[in-house]
């Protein structure tokens, strides 16, 4: 067996947690795999540091060169979507792995997202992480507390469960099907933003809409002009139960919900098409299909 597959599942969840695309993970990772590939037999001691290193600091290079490509982002831009069972490990970090965590870290520069998740999900050691980033351990330490100092400043709020989650979602659809306006207005917060990603390839809002009347009345306007043959699935995307919406047979956009269990915080949709891709080939045959 390949000594890379050992540690791709590792790897991957490294990438993603610093880029927020899986299909840039990908490559990053494939990279390391060929790079790891044409090492002398034998040359590396320690593969799955060696290897979290590379895909670390190329990681990096990425963040820097995505940070101008996003300038010229049509619209926000929001993480890619990913089932739950490509990402959790043991033991399970699922508000590091959500959406809204995700987005967060976009808010750091690239050396302070990638010292926080090393240190925060890798549980790396600061002179650890100087040496993977080949900085001295007191400008990591420095990195490290701009970093939890910005992520507190803006951390999600969570359901206690998955089951809390999942009920306010349920509830949501509803009303949405239902088209009840103050039913929906109920269960979001009344400065509840909703951030939509369509990267200019589909319609989506360019900016946040904000409050729960504005939030309530986008939905209900896009659920009455959906297609005869749009269904609605809820499955754990990220962490959490999140809304899939399928036209026909293809999935067309992906709803996640931050919410403490009572309201609902924030709303974000993903409906780029190119970044729904990697979910598709994750989604099993079933998943995508024409409705009876």
């Amino acid at each position: 067996m390949d000594p890379f597959e050992a540690h791709r599942r590792r790897l991957m969840t490294l990438a993603y947690r610093l880029l927020g695309s899986w299909s840039d993970a990908e490559d990053v990772v494939q990279e390391a795999h060929l790079t790891f590939s044409r090492q002398p037999q034998g040359s590396v001691d320690n593969p799955g540091a060696w290897l979290e290193r590379v895909v670390t600091n190329r990681c990096l290079d990425q963040l820097k060169s995505a940070r101008n490509q996003r300038e010229t982002y049509v619209g926000p831009w929001l993480p890619e979507p990913v089932v739950s069972e490509a990402l959790v490990a043991s033991p399970v970090d699922v508000e590091g792995i959500s959406v809204a965590f995700l987005a967060l870290l976009e808010r750091l520069s690239p050396l302070e997202r990638a010292v926080f998740v090393l240190a925060e999900a890798f549980e790396y050691a600061h002179d650890d992480i100087a040496r993977v980033l080949g900085r001295d351990g007191a400008a990591v330490r420095q990195l490290l507390h701009r970093a939890r100092a910005h992520v507190q400043a803006g951390r999600p709020r969570f359901a206690k469960d998955a089951s809390a989650h999942e009920a306010m979602v349920t509830q949501f659809l509803g009303a949405v099907l239902e088209g009840d306006v103050t039913g929906l207005e109920r269960l979001l917060r009344h400065d509840v933003t909703l951030t939509t990603d369509g990267g200019g390839k589909v319609r989506a809002a360019l900016n946040v809409v904000q409050g729960a009347n504005r939030v309530a009345r986008f939905f209900l306007g896009i659920a009455a002009k959906q297609p005869a043959d749009t269904r609605v699935e809820l499955r754990s995307l990220n962490g959490w139960p999140a809304l899939l919406v399928f036209v026909g047979p293809s999935l067309a956009s992906v709803h996640h919900f931050e919410t403490d269990g009572h309201v609902i915080d924030a709303i974000r949709t993903v409906s780029n098409p190119d970044k729904l891709a990697a979910l598709r080939r994750h989604l099993t045959p079933s998943d995508e299909k024409v409705p009876e």
